[in-house]
């Protein structure tokens, strides 16, 4: 892997977890189109962290430092979706972290699958 395809993988990563989490979030029932606005900012704000990192520890050191990076980095990014979707999402069927946590499990398992 080289760091020029940095950006385009970036790319990748972030429409297909726009997508997935869009599709799985309609399926859990979310239909108010602010929290559907809000699941794709929060995605913005949180997949680049999520997807560079890991890439850039793998370019600089090895695949295993990779793995727990990204390990660590998704758990982190459940907690923070879920502080930021208890505070500023209307829907409340599911957990906010518990909803976070679905979201992310399903990108991360149908994105490996792609």
């Amino acid at each position: 892997m080289n760091i020029n395809d940095l950006p385009i993988i970036m790319i990748k990563c972030l429409l297909c977890t726009i997508i997935i989490e869009l599709v799985l979030s309609l399926i859990l029932g979310v239909r108010n189109k602010k929290d559907v606005l809000n699941i794709i900012l929060v995605n913005i704000a949180t997949n680049p962290i999520v997807v560079s990192v890991p890439i850039l520890v793998l370019i600089k050191y090895n695949s295993n430092m990779r793995i727990i990076s990204l390990y660590i980095l998704e758990i982190f990014t459940v907690l923070v979706e879920g502080f930021i979707y208890k505070k500023i999402l209307n829907y409340k069927k599911i957990n906010p972290y518990l909803f976070s946590l679905l979201l992310n499990c399903g990108s991360y398992f149908i994105g490996k699958l792609l």
